[in-house]
């Protein structure tokens, strides 16, 4: 067996020596290279972080852009809404009394009294010294429509003590009428008007005997 000498000891410590300078290089070689990964992904992190918020603010003014037109148009609509009340479907029911020898004292639009929390709405009501006609109007009328209309009337007299000794009829109107709506309303003893070209007509015929309330 070999003696081991002093030179082959510090040989053998530089060689470690030499080892662990190695392994340290190589540490802080990794170190760095993790520093720069870490800051590459935050790096990124932020841009997808700024470009995740500009997207969202563009969404946010988008909407908000949306909005003001949806606004706007609701505007327009409720605009050209109170047109189509006021000038085709008031006269067409001021026609519903004078048809029948009644005068028109009074028509007035959006009528609405608010009682115990709850509230009624009548869209026309027109009114001489011994009757009364509400009438509800409607974009496209409906069955539906018609009997919210019925149990609407049924309650009148609760929200309108005013009108007690006036004799009240009901009416609907719709720019459209779903199939059989007409009907049913008819059979209900209400009046029914539609439009027709630029104006609104009473589609009841002279036997129609409307219902008091």
């Amino acid at each position: 067996m070999t003696a081991t000498t002093a030179d082959d000891v510090w040989h053998l410590l530089g060689e470690l020596a030499a080892a662990q300078q190695e392994t340290e290089r190589r540490f802080q070689e990794t170190e760095r290279l993790l520093r720069e990964q870490s800051q590459e992904t935050e790096r990124l992190l932020r841009e997808q972080s700024q470009e995740t918020e500009r997207k969202i603010q563009a969404t946010v003014e988008e909407n908000r852009q949306i909005n003001r037109q949806l606004s706007q148009q609701i505007s327009n609509l409720g605009g050209k809404w109170g047109l189509f009340v006021e000038n085709l479907v008031a006269p067409a029911c001021e026609t519903i009394f004078l048809a029948r020898g009644m005068p028109v004292h009074q028509v007035s639009q959006r009528v609405r009294k608010r009682q115990n929390g709850d509230t009624l709405e009548i869209d026309v009501l027109v009114v001489n010294q011994a009757h009364g006609l509400a009438v509800e109007v409607k974009s496209t009328l409906s069955v539906e429509d018609v009997k919210d209309v019925v149990e609407k009337l049924s309650r009148f007299r609760d929200f309108f003590p005013e009108h007690d000794q006036r004799r009240l009829y009901g009416a609907v109107a719709g720019i459209g009428i779903d199939p059989g709506a007409d009907r049913y309303a008819y059979r209900q003893g209400l009046f029914v008007l539609a439009q027709s070209g630029e104006t609104v007509v009473v589609l009841n015929d002279v036997e129609f005997q409307p219902r008091a309330w």
